[in-house]
């Protein structure tokens, strides 16, 4: 197969789930060492998740761009207090890494500062002309909503003509879509998890840590539906675009997201540099996948304009 001249940079999405501290420092070992280009850190679903302070994310930013990464911080999803908004500003406000927007009190605070930044993708671009107004506020780089099919990519940010960011002569703006992992559907300022257990929220007891991969919820008769992380409910299913190469570079996607998982993470890593940027069969990745049992199994509804929980072969 001919390759395209542009290789698809692999960024590694923030660590959804709650680790244990070790568990999280030794997985960013294993990415220092796999062949991912960035990196995002930070806790983007719950503030009461204490293992990792903001300090411990500066250091292992620090540690991971001298291991030759791009870091990039991302800001919570959900802002419910002063400390939340503390936090935010504290990472919005640095200078030495770039920043992933969360929500839109994070863009507030990174267009007064005129840094740029990268739209996360819970900031609800959906048209061209909405990419184009944040470009001009300082984004450099966006992360599509997940639900939105590739198709609709190209008319956001079509690869003939594509979005600029600020200022002149600016490059064009990068595509980023969600590549592999469990679907972030919605966030609420309860905790489901909690909730599951009947405790309160305040008094959760820190159970989302007893689940690495988020609890699974399956239909009544049986089959996987959706995983709770604490506040946030995520898709059962990983959702998948390993065997959609030509379609991803046809929407101009040039990033591709790799949201981490507790097991098996080095080898998806592995698997979809091999094949994206060095031509391996996505079949032989698609069985490799399969092999791993993933738990929710593999879907790419949403990308192919179908329902999110589908499987559709490219």
């Amino acid at each position: 197969m001919a390759m395209e001249s542009t290789r698809f940079a692999l960024t590694v999405g923030p660590v959804l789930t709650y680790w244990p501290r070790q568990s999280m420092l030794n997985f960013y070992a294993e990415v220092a060492d796999s062949s991912a280009d960035t990196v995002v850190l930070g806790e983007v679903v719950c503030s009461r998740r204490h293992e990792m302070k903001p300090d411990d994310w500066l250091a292992l930013a620090t540690e991971l761009r001298t291991a030759g990464k791009e870091v990039v911080l991302a800001t919570q999803i959900l802002i419910e207090s002063e400390s939340d908004l503390r936090t935010l500003r504290r990472i919005a406000e640095q200078r030495e890494f770039l920043v992933e927007a969360g929500d839109a009190s994070a863009l507030n605070v990174l267009t007064q500062g005129g840094a740029p930044f990268v739209l996360g993708p819970h900031i609800n671009i959906y048209s061209r002309s909405a990419l184009h107004e944040h470009a001009r506020l300082g984004a450099v780089r966006w992360v599509a909503p997940a639900e939105l099919p590739l198709a609709s990519l190209a008319h956001v940010n079509p690869p003939a003509d594509p979005v600029r960011a600020r200022g002149e002569h600016a490059p064009a703006l990068a595509t980023e879509v969600l590549a592999f992992g469990r679907l972030p559907l919605a966030f609420s300022a309860r905790c489901f998890t909690a909730r599951h257990h009947r405790l309160s929220k305040d008094q959760c007891e820190f159970r989302c840590a007893d689940d690495a991969d988020g609890l699974l919820l399956s239909t009544s008769d049986g089959h996987p539906f959706l995983a709770l992380n604490g506040i946030q409910t995520q898709s059962a299913a990983q959702h998948c675009l390993i065997d959609a190469r030509e379609a991803l570079h046809a929407a101009g996607v040039t990033r591709l997201r790799l949201s981490p998982c507790a097991q098996h993470f080095d080898e998806v890593v592995t698997l979809f540099e091999r094949v994206m940027n060095q031509g391996a069969p996505a079949t032989e990745a698609l069985q490799a996948l399969g092999a791993m049992s993933l738990p929710g199994g593999l879907a790419n509804g949403y990308a192919t304009g179908r329902p999110g929980m589908q499987w559709a072969g490219a």
